[in-house]
């Protein structure tokens, strides 16, 4: 799920939020938010500002 989080986050080319990542991928925003606080922890991602999240470069 990490993975799928990761590359919609990118194939978007800018910050967004959990509920539009769900949405293009089709599954439940609860699981993106998962996999966006698993992702942050990991350093792979970022919040430029509240409530929006980017790759890091």
């Amino acid at each position: 799920m990490e993975d799928k989080v990761l590359d919609a986050m990118k194939e978007a080319g800018k910050p967004v939020r959990p509920g539009e990542v769900a949405d293009k991928l089709g599954v439940d925003s609860k699981e993106v938010s998962k996999a966006i606080k698993t992702l942050k922890e990991a350093g792979k991602i970022h919040s430029p500002k509240r409530c929006y999240y980017a790759p890091v470069e």
